[in-house]
């Protein structure tokens, strides 16, 4: 008799999102770059986010943290944003058009003499960003320019799509390790080496600490941190901004983060990405579950939270 455990169900879940997916990239791939890119931008703004938990997501996201927009101002909004995410996912599935197109783009910041001296002194250095405008984008160039960046990624709940997924990383450059004690411990050898790498810490995480993030408070790990304090490694934050054309980008490496205390070298991070957030709210990705909060089985939950707090959700992206 055939299973039908909720373990099967999901994973026949997984194989039918991981088909979709490679039936996107895969006609997608079939279209010049420029209208590859512009074709992603299309499908998920026009359809995925309509009629799937990511619109209701962004809205919800939006609502919370910008709560006198109008509701028109707010669709708009949320529709930029869901272009802003099929576009990136074109790009970084585009890993060659991408990395070519970036060798061509020069970066700028007040942090990129620090960046170059840690390379002469083989200093680790690690590069702090977020999920804003396309952070493969800044990678690519930085790789253009003889600097070898590897990364720390939290792997997807769908191992399917994981796997191409990493795969999209590795074509940049690398050494990609996946979040966890193995991945840490690689991590830190390779930073201990005069390595590089790029993390993203803008996601929730319920091992973290509640720090504002956009002037709310949002559960943020103290990891890069301390693994910077660790390591002896800088730490630099680093921005890949869309242009106006939409498939350009703005290259910026910031001035160092203060070092020292973790939970203020994670703090001014925050700071930094909620900034450019603000600068560029169409670039974020509002779909992901950044406000939740960390109840205990929801004892001592708050009435009336909003969406954007709840704790669960039985629906995921």
């Amino acid at each position: 008799m055939a299973k039908t455990s909720a373990e099967e169900r999901i994973h026949a879940a997984d194989r039918a999102a991981d088909l979709v997916l490679r039936a996107l990239v895969g006609t997608a791939r079939l279209l010049p770059y420029p209208a590859r890119v512009r074709f992603g931008g299309a499908v998920f703004a026009g359809v995925v986010a309509p009629f799937t938990r990511m619109g209701a997501r962004i809205d919800e996201n939006l609502s919370f943290i910008y709560p006198d927009l109008s509701a028109a101002r707010r669709r708009r909004l949320a529709r930029a944003a869901a272009r802003q995410a099929g576009r990136l996912l074109m790009e970084n599935y585009s890993s060659r058009d991408l990395a070519m197109r970036m060798a061509g783009t020069a970066p700028v910041g007040p942090g990129l003499p620090a960046l170059a001296e840690a390379r002469e002194t083989g200093r680790p250095v690690l590069l702090l960003t977020g999920h804003l405008g396309n952070y493969e984008a800044a990678r690519a160039c930085l790789v253009a320019r003889g600097y070898r960046i590897g990364g720390l990624y939290r792997p997807m709940a769908n191992a399917l799509v994981n796997r191409h997924y990493v795969a999209t990383m590795e074509a940049i450059g690398g050494p990609i390790f996946p979040q966890g004690r193995a991945g840490t411990k690689g991590l830190i050898a390779h930073l201990r080496s005069g390595g590089m790498a790029m993390l993203l810490n803008d996601l929730y995480t319920g091992a973290g600490v509640e720090l504002p993030f956009l002037g709310r408070p949002a559960m943020t790990s103290i990891h890069p941190a301390e693994i910077a304090l660790r390591t002896g490694a800088l730490v630099l934050p680093v921005f890949g901004i869309r242009r106006a054309d939409g498939l350009s980008f703005d290259v910026e490496v910031e001035a160092p983060l203060p070092q020292g205390d973790p939970l203020e070298t994670t703090r001014a991070y925050n700071d930094r990405v909620s900034d450019r957030i603000r600068a560029h709210p169409e670039q974020w990705f509002w779909m992901h579950r950044r406000w939740k909060r960390k109840w205990n089985h929801g004892e001592g939950m708050e009435p009336d939270l909003h969406p954007a707090e709840l704790p669960s959700r039985r629906s995921r992206l």
